[in-house]
């Protein structure tokens, strides 16, 4: 599944340093976050990414509820939740061509 690189690069940059991220209550150590995932939303991960500085990005959702969470885990492993919400689709769009207007 293949996620937007926009909607990918607008979570990360909203946590540009893991200070900012650690300051939100959403956090916690990630094994922890993923089974509250599975638990309580039926989420399981979708999509994962390399960020800056050791940051691990990914997309967790669930096919049957349509509900869905972006996180980044830093290197210490503490997992934040950057974005949530509702009617989650997979789409698998081919990139385009540099150059190419849509």
């Amino acid at each position: 599944m293949k996620l937007g690189l926009a909607l990918i690069a607008a979570a990360v940059g909203a946590f540009s340093t893991p200070a900012l991220a650690q300051q939100q209550q959403n956090c916690g150590a990630r094994e922890t976050v993923v089974e509250r995932l599975s638990s309580k939303y039926g989420e399981s991960r979708q999509s994962i990414g390399m960020a800056t500085k050791g940051r691990v990005v990914e997309v967790f959702a669930s096919q049957d509820t349509g509900t869905w969470t972006i996180t980044i885990t830093m290197p210490n492993g503490t997992m934040c939740l950057v974005a949530s919400g509702q009617s989650f689709e997979n789409v698998d769009e081919p990139a385009k061509p540099a150059g190419i207007r849509s």
